[in-house]
C-alpha cells in the first residue's frame, strides 16, 4: 500500500489495529479516531520531513507510519494529549535517527521537481537542489535536523529544542554551525 492510500481512515485501520492491542479504557475508541485526524492532517508533512532526513521515500513512510503505531499503542499513557504532535514528530526524527544508523542499500538522491519553464532551467534546478540534499545529507545528523526543522518546516527554535531535547541556544549555535558548514560544502562543489 502506497502512502497516498494509507491517507484514508478505513486504510489507516488496517495499520493501526494490527499495531498491537487497542489501548484499554475509556480513550480506547477516541484513541483511533484522534490518532486518524491527526495522521490525516500531519503525516504528509511529517513524512516529507523523514524524506529530507533519510534521502529514500520508502524508508521516509515506514518511519512516518511506525511514529504513528507508536502514538496509538501509548495514546491512554501521554500525560497531554494535546501534546500529541510535538510525541509523533520527536518519535520520526527518533525513527530517521535509528534508521540512519543501519547499513544503506542505496542512496537516493533527488526529489520531486515541480514543473520548470523550460528543459533547461529544470535540469539545472534539478542539479541545484541534488547538489543541496548532497551536502545536507554530509551535515552530522544534529545540523541536519535542526536546518530541517527550522527552514522546511519552519518551526521556532523553541519548538526544535522540545523535539530534539536540547536547549534554545544550542539550537542558535548548531544551526549556525551547519550554515556554515553547508556553505562550504556547497562551495566544494562548484
Amino acid at each position: 500500500m502506497n502512502f497516498r492510500q494509507r491517507g484514508s481512515a478505513a486504510a489507516l485501520a488496517a495499520p493501526l489495529a494490527s499495531a498491537g492491542p487497542r489501548p484499554a479504557g475509556p480513550d480506547g475508541a477516541g484513541a483511533e479516531a484522534a490518532v486518524t485526524a491527526l495522521y490525516q492532517a500531519h503525516a504528509l508533512g511529517l513524512v516529507r520531513l523523514a524524506y529530507l532526513m533519510l534521502g529514500d521515500r520508502a524508508g521516509a513512510e515506514d518511519v512516518v507510519q511506525e511514529a504513528f503505531g507508536g502514538l496509538y499503542r501509548r495514546w491512554d499513557q501521554l500525560a497531554d494529549k494535546g501534546r500529541a504532535l510535538q510525541y509523533v514528530r520527536s518519535s520520526v526524527l527518533n525513527g530517521c535517527r535509528s534508521a540512519l544508523r543501519r547499513p544503506r542499500h542505496a542512496d537516493v538522491d533527488g526529489a520531486p521537481q515541480p514543473a520548470a519553464a523550460s528543459a533547461e532551467a529544470a535540469a539545472l534546478t534539478s542539479e541545484e537542489r541534488r547538489e543541496v540534499m548532497r551536502a545536507l545529507r554530509r551535515l552530522p545528523d544534529r545540523q541536519r535536523e535542526v536546518l530541517v526543522l527550522r527552514f522546511y518546516l519552519d518551526e521556532p527554535e523553541a519548538a526544535i529544542a522540545q523535539a530534539m531535547g536540547i536547549s534554545q541556544s544550542t539550537v542558535r549555535s548548531t544551526a549556525h554551525r551547519a550554515l556554515i558548514r553547508l556553505g562550504r560544502l556547497l562551495g566544494e562543489t562548484r
